[in-house]
C-alpha cells in the first residue's frame, strides 16, 4: 500500500530528475552544432508536437481538443503561451551555441525574482517585505552587471521575463489542460511556422538535417522526447510534492547549467560577473527563507 510519505518521496525524486535533466540541456544543445539556433528551435517545436500527439493518440486522449479549440479565451491564451515558450527556447539555444550559457543560467536564477515582481505588477498581488527586498536586490544586481561589464545582460532578462510571463499566462488560462495536452496544443499552434523554417533551410541548402551525420540527424529527431520527458516528470511531481519544495529544488537547474558552462563547455566568468551572480544569490536566499517561514506558519497545530 502506497503511503503519503512514499508519494512525497516519489514526487521529490521526479522533480529532482526534471531539474537535473533541464540543467544538463546545454550539453544536448551544444551537441547539435553545427545547426543554428533557429533550425534547432524549429525542429524542437515540430518533433515535440509529434511526440506529444503520439502519446495522446496512444492514450486515446483527444476528446478535450474540440472544446479547447472552440474556447476563444483559451486559444488566445495558449497562443500567447506558445509564442512566449518558443521565444524562451530559441534564446536559450542561442545562448548555449554562442558560448553564453553562464548568462542563460543567470536568467533562470533570476526567474523566481521576476515571477514575484510580475505577480505584483500584473496580478496585483501583495508584496511581503522579504519579497520586496529580494526584488530590489535583484534589480541592483542587473544595474551592477550592466555598469561593471559595460553591457546589459539581455539574454538573462529575456529568458527570465519570457518564462515568468509564460507561467502567468498558463496560470490564467492553461490550468484546465494537463502538461501533455498543453504542450501539444502550444507546439501545434506554432508548428506551421516551425515547419516553414525547416522547409526554408532545406530549400536554400543551409539545413544540417540529414546532411551532417546519422547521429546528428537522430539528435535533432530526439528533440521531442528530450523536451517532453522532464516536463512529464515535473507534472507528476506537482501532484505529489508541496509547491514550496518544488520552489526550493528549482535552483538545481541553473546551478548545474552554470557548472556545465564553466567546467564542460569551458566558458569564462569575469570577477565582475561573479559579484553580480553573488548579489542575485543573496536575493534568492532571502526568498527561500521567506518561503520556508510561510510554510511553517501554514502548518496546522498538532
Amino acid at each position: 500500500m502506497t503511503t503519503a510519505t512514499d508519494e512525497t518521496r516519489r514526487g521529490s525524486a521526479y522533480v529532482l530528475g526534471a531539474y537535473l535533466l533541464w540543467g544538463l540541456f546545454p550539453l544536448y544543445f551544444d551537441a547539435l552544432r553545427p545547426a543554428g539556433a533557429l533550425e534547432i528551435l524549429a525542429h524542437r517545436i515540430v518533433w515535440t508536437m509529434v511526440f506529444c500527439t503520439f502519446i495522446l493518440l496512444i492514450r486515446k486522449d483527444l476528446a478535450w481538443l474540440r472544446p479547447a479549440l472552440r474556447n476563444r479565451r483559451l486559444m488566445l491564451g495558449m497562443t500567447a503561451a506558445a509564442v512566449l515558450i518558443a521565444s524562451n527556447w530559441g534564446f536559450y539555444v542561442y545562448a548555449v551555441i554562442s558560448g553564453q550559457t553562464t548568462e542563460a543560467s543567470l536568467g533562470y536564477f533570476l526567474n523566481p525574482i521576476v515571477t514575484v515582481a510580475l505577480g505584483v505588477v500584473v496580478l496585483g498581488e501583495h508584496l511581503r517585505r522579504p519579497q520586496l527586498i529580494a526584488v530590489v536586490i535583484g534589480a541592483l544586481a542587473f544595474v551592477f552587471l550592466t555598469i561593471a561589464t559595460g553591457s546589459l545582460p539581455w539574454i538573462a532578462l529575456v529568458l527570465a521575463f519570457s518564462f515568468g510571463l509564460y507561467g502567468l499566462v498558463k496560470k490564467k488560462v492553461g490550468v484546465s489542460l494537463t502538461a501533455m495536452r498543453g504542450l501539444a496544443l502550444e507546439t501545434a499552434i506554432i508548428a506551421p511556422v516551425a515547419a516553414g523554417i525547416i522547409a526554408w533551410t532545406l530549400h536554400n541548402g543551409t539545413s544540417t538535417f540529414g546532411s551532417v551525420s546519422t547521429g546528428h540527424t537522430l539528435l535533432l529527431l530526439s528533440n521531442g522526447v528530450v523536451t517532453a520527458i522532464p516536463l512529464l516528470l515535473f507534472a507528476a511531481a506537482a501532484r505529489r510534492v508541496p509547491l514550496v519544495t518544488i520552489g526550493l529544488i528549482q535552483f538545481v537547474t541553473p546551478v548545474i547549467q552554470l557548472l556545465v558552462a564553466l567546467y564542460v563547455l569551458e566558458e569564462h566568468m569575469s570577477g565582475e560577473r561573479w559579484i553580480g551572480f553573488a548579489i542575485v544569490w543573496v536575493a534568492l536566499i532571502i526568498l527561500s527563507i521567506d518561503m520556508l517561514r510561510r510554510r511553517r506558519r501554514a502548518r496546522p497545530a498538532p
